[in-house]
């Protein structure tokens, strides 16, 4: 069997917005990424980066429209919480819908979305599950 590619990691999600200033301020204020320098490329957008991932907005008017409601089954990226305990006043503050679930892993998942649609769950997860063989 070939070999798998080197991976040491996830860099960065890149995600296609229709507006980067809300999307600056969604992940900024709402998942407490911090901007940071970009190359001057020819179309506007911006490099957050927070907690060991780095997330690159690309402004274009072909963004995602990922609908209304988070989709749990669809693609989605989620982020770990050490702690979920004001996750629904934290929220709720910011104006944002979202839907609680509990999984077949009894993993308490609450799903939302950015300005653009892209749902994003976020949790508190148990260690990596053992590797199947």
């Amino acid at each position: 069997m070939p070999r798998p590619l080197p991976i040491r990691g996830l860099n960065h999600l890149a995600l296609a917005v229709k507006d980067t200033q809300v999307s600056i301020a969604f992940y900024r204020d709402v998942l407490g990424f911090r901007q940071v320098e970009r190359p001057p490329f020819d179309f506007p957008g911006a490099w957050l980066v927070g907690y060991g991932i780095q997330i690159h907005i690309l402004e274009t008017e072909h963004a995602f429209d990922g609908g209304d409601q988070p989709n749990s089954r669809g693609d989605h990226y989620a982020f770990a919480l050490k702690d979920e305990s004001q996750l629904v006043e934290i929220l709720n503050e910011h104006g944002i819908p979202f839907i609680q679930r509990v999984n077949a892993g009894n993993i308490h998942q609450t799903f939302f979305q950015d300005p653009d649609g892209h749902s994003i769950e976020v949790a508190v997860y148990p260690a990596d599950p053992p590797f199947i063989d």
